[in-house]
């Protein structure tokens, strides 16, 4: 999804000026329930900003269709991906947040670790800098992490939709990408609040809604 804004002249109280990434596999079933999320903060008068990486700019959405189209290497992978990040974070990201907007994104750098990182077996160290250069610091102030066993990740996308150059990837990758994200989830635990997405529909949304809801959101 591009990104999608939805201003209020006077937002009533809730999280506004918080930046709120969503993790996960392929297949994990988090944008259905982010969707509800800004439906929601919509309704209560916020300024929500929903957005997604790689993408959320025409320069980013249009590095996002060679990603995921064109095969390459890992390093051109991360490159295509934080300089969309750059565009994304001046763009959008930066702007909404200064006048106090509520931005939710659909993947964010940890998704770059999990699938560069862990996936692709790619140098972290490398990573950890072009994440220093590209972000100047900003980081969300909650990751909410869809985590799915691999198997029924790879279920739920056949049954969905034509795969693209990552979700043609087999089941080992998804494998090392699911641990990424363990691995960053664990290292930051008070940004990271893990979703178990192998839950009913129902079950999920409200571990959604209580996660935020316990930060006041």
């Amino acid at each position: 999804m591009s990104a999608l804004v939805q201003m209020s002249p006077q937002p009533a109280a809730g999280p506004a000026g918080r930046f709120i990434s969503v993790e996960g596999i392929d297949g994990a079933g988090k944008s259905t329930h982010v969707e509800v999320v800004a439906r929601r903060w919509r309704e209560r008068g916020l300024d929500v900003v929903h957005t997604r990486e790689p993408g959320g700019t025409p320069l980013a959405e249009a590095l996002r269709e060679l990603l995921l189209g064109r095969e390459m290497d890992a390093l051109c992978e991360a490159l295509l991906v934080f300089a969309a990040r750059r565009d994304h974070l001046q763009q959008v990201i930066e702007p909404a947040l200064a006048r106090g907007a509520v931005v939710l994104c659909d993947r964010y750098t940890d998704a770059t670790f999990a699938y560069q990182g862990a996936g692709r077996g790619f140098d972290l160290a490398v990573l950890t800098q072009l994440e220093t250069w590209v972000q100047a610091g900003r980081q969300p102030d909650l990751t909410l992490w869809f985590d799915l066993p691999p198997e029924q990740a790879a279920a739920r996308r056949r049954a969905a939709r034509a795969a693209d150059r990552f979700e043609r990837e087999a089941h080992e990758f998804f494998a090392r990408v699911a641990g990424g994200y363990a691995a960053r989830a664990q290292a930051q635990p008070g940004r990271f609040v893990r979703i178990d997405a192998a839950l009913p529909v129902e079950q999920v949304g409200t571990q959604v809604l209580q996660a935020l809801e316990q930060r006041g959101w």
